[in-house]
C-alpha cells in the first residue's frame, strides 16, 4: 500500500516535470517573431538548409568544377544519348546548381518573415534583384576568408543541432519508458516492491542527466539563436554562392547565356577552367566555364534570371524526362544488367516479369528484331560475341541508370536527414537522355540476353543429356559384365 502511494506521487511529479523539457514546442504558444526570440524547434529545418548550403558550396569548389568539366560531362553514356554539346551540358550543370540554391532561398525567405530586421524580412526581393542585376546594397557577398570562417561556424551549428535532435529523441524514449513503468505498477509480475522502486529511481536519474545534456546542446546549437542572427548567416551564404556560380560559369550580371536547347550532335564548344582575373570579392582559382559564341541578346524585361534558369532545366520532348520514363528505364536497365551477368539463373517467370516492364515501343521493336530468329542457340562463338557487345553497351548505359536511381533516392531521403550528400548531377542520369536512342540500346540488350539465355539453357541441357547417357552406359556395362 505504501509502495502504491509512493508510485502515485512519483507518477504525478513526473507528469508535471515533463513540461519542463519537451521534444516539440507547445502548440498553444506562437513562435516568437522578434530577434530576441529563439528559433526553437525550427532549428532542425534551419540546420537542414545550412547543410544544403555547405554542400552547394563544396559542389562549386575548384576541385569539383574541374571534375564536372573533365569527368561528369565526358561520360561516354552522356555523350551518346544525352548530348555531346559541351556548352549545353555545362549549362545543365549550372542550371541545376542555381535551381537547388533557389529552393533553399525559398525556404529561407519564408522563415525570414519572422525577423525583426526589415532588410532580412525583404530577403526574397533583395535576392531576386541580386540575381537579375547583381545589385548587393548590404554587402552580403563575402570574400574567401569570410566564407571559410562562416562555413566553419555553420558546420559546428549543424553538427551540434544534429546531436541535439538525437539526444531529444533519446529523452523522449526515456520518458515514455518511465511512463510505462509507472503504469505497470499494478501488474502482478513484480513480486518485490523494492525492485520496482529502484527501477523508478534509476529511470529518474537517467532522465535528469539526459535533460541536462539536452539543455547544454540547446545552448550550443541553433535552438537558442535568434531568427535575425541565423537568417543573416543564411542570406550571406546564399548571395555568395550565387555570385560564385555566376563567376564559375561565366554569367554576367543579370541573365544566363541563352545556351542551345538542341540535343543534336553539334560541335563541342570550348569551355575551360583557368585562372580568373575577376576582381569580384568572391575570387577563386577556377574561372568562367563559358563559350563566347553562346552570348546572345537577352530580353531583360520578359524573363527573370530564375525564370530562364527553370526553363532551361525543362527536358525537351524527345527525352525520357519529358516522357516521365527516366526512373522506370533505369530500373529496367539494372534488372537486365543482373540477368546478363547470370543468365543461367534466369527463370521463365523472371523473363515474363521483364517483358511486363517493357513499354509498347520497346515491345514492338523487340518483336521486329526477334522475327525470323531460329530456336537454336548453340554457337559458342556467337554467344561470346554477344557477351562482349552487351558488356560494351552496359559499360556506358549502366552508369547513367545507377546515377538515376541514386539521384532520385538521395532527394527522397534528404527530407529525413540533416546532411545531404548528393554528388550526382541530373545530366549524368537518364533524365535528359534521348528516348529513341535509349530504347534502341535497351532493345539491343534484350536481343543479346535472349541469345545467351537460350545458349546457356541448351548447354545445360546438353550437359545433363551427356551425363545421363554416361551413367546409363556405365549401368549397362556393369549389368553385362555381371
Amino acid at each position: 500500500m505504501a509502495l502504491e502511494t509512493w508510485l502515485i506521487k512519483v507518477k504525478t511529479a513526473i507528469s508535471h516535470s515533463f513540461d519542463a523539457v519537451r521534444t516539440t514546442p507547445p502548440t498553444t504558444k506562437p513562435v516568437p517573431k522578434k530577434s530576441g526570440g529563439t528559433v526553437g524547434v525550427l532549428a532542425f529545418e534551419i540546420a537542414g538548409l545550412m547543410s544544403k548550403l555547405l554542400h552547394l558550396w563544396q559542389s562549386i569548389s575548384d576541385k569539383n568544377i574541374i571534375r564536372v568539366r573533365n569527368d561528369s560531362i565526358s561520360l561516354e553514356g552522356v555523350r551518346k544519348i544525352v548530348s555531346n554539346d559541351e556548352a549545353f551540358l555545362l549549362g545543365l550543370a549550372c542550371a541545376e546548381m542555381v535551381e537547388n540554391l533557389r529552393h533553399v532561398a525559398k525556404s529561407v525567405s519564408r522563415i525570414s518573415k519572422r525577423c525583426e530586421d526589415s532588410n532580412l524580412r525583404s530577403f526574397e526581393n533583395l535576392f531576386d534583384n541580386f540575381a537579375n542585376s547583381g545589385y548587393d546594397p548590404h554587402g552580403w557577398v563575402l570574400n574567401w576568408k569570410e566564407v571559410e570562417a562562416k562555413n566553419k561556424k555553420i558546420d559546428r551549428y549543424v553538427t551540434s543541432t544534429a546531436n541535439l535532435y538525437r539526444e531529444m529523441d533519446e529523452l523522449s524514449v526515456m520518458e515514455n519508458g518511465l511512463r510505462k513503468l509507472l503504469q505497470s505498477s499494478s501488474n502482478n509480475d513484480v513480486h518485490d516492491p523494492s525492485i520496482k522502486e529502484q527501477k523508478v529511481i534509476d529511470f529518474q536519474q537517467k532522465i535528469f542527466w539526459q535533460r541536462q545534456e539536452v539543455k547544454y546542446l540547446k545552448e550550443r546549437s541553433l535552438w537558442n539563436r535568434s531568427f535575425d542572427t541565423l537568417i543573416s548567416m543564411l542570406a550571406r551564404s546564399i548571395f555568395t554562392i550565387l555570385a560564385r556560380i555566376k563567376l564559375v560559369f561565366g554569367i554576367g550580371h543579370g541573365f544566363p547565356s541563352s545556351l542551345p536547347r538542341s540535343l543534336s550532335a553539334s560541335a563541342s564548344a570550348s569551355a575551360t577552367v583557368h585562372p580568373s582575373e575577376n576582381t569580384n570579392s568572391c575570387n577563386f582559382v577556377s574561372g568562367p566555364l563559358k563559350s563566347p559564341n553562346l552570348e546572345q541578346k537577352k530580353d531583360h524585361h520578359a524573363h527573370t534570371f530564375f525564370d530562364l534558369n527553370s526553363k532551361f532545366l525543362k527536358p525537351p520532348p524527345t527525352t525520357l524526362g519529358s516522357a516521365a520514363l527516366a526512373l522506370h528505364y533505369a530500373n529496367l536497365i539494372i534488372v537486365i544488367e543482373k540477368m546478363i551477368k547470370s543468365p543461367q539463373l534466369v527463370g521463365l517467370d523472371a523473363r515474363d516479369d521483364v517483358y511486363g516492364m517493357l513499354p509498347d515501343s520497346i515491345r514492338s521493336s523487340l518483336r521486329a528484331r526477334l522475327k525470323g530468329v531460329g530456336f537454336s542457340a548453340s554457337d559458342p562463338v556467337l554467344a561470346g560475341e554477344w557477351r562482349e557487345a552487351l558488356g560494351r553497351i552496359l559499360g556506358w548505359l549502366s552508369p547513367l541508370a545507377h546515377n538515376m536511381i541514386k539521384w532520385q533516392s538521395e532527394r527522397s531521403f534528404e527530407q529525413q536527414n540533416l546532411m545531404e550528400k548528393t554528388n550526382v548531377l541530373l545530366l549524368q542520369t537518364l533524365y535528359f537522355a534521348n528516348k529513341e536512342k535509349t530504347e534502341a540500346a535497351i532493345t539491343e540488350l534484350l536481343v543479346g540476353l535472349n541469345y545467351i539465355w537460350r545458349f546457356e539453357r541448351e548447354m545445360n541441357a546438353k550437359a545433363l543429356f551427356e551425363c545421363s547417357n554416361y551413367f546409363n552406359g556405365s549401368s549397362l556395362n556393369l549389368q553385362n559384365s555381371s
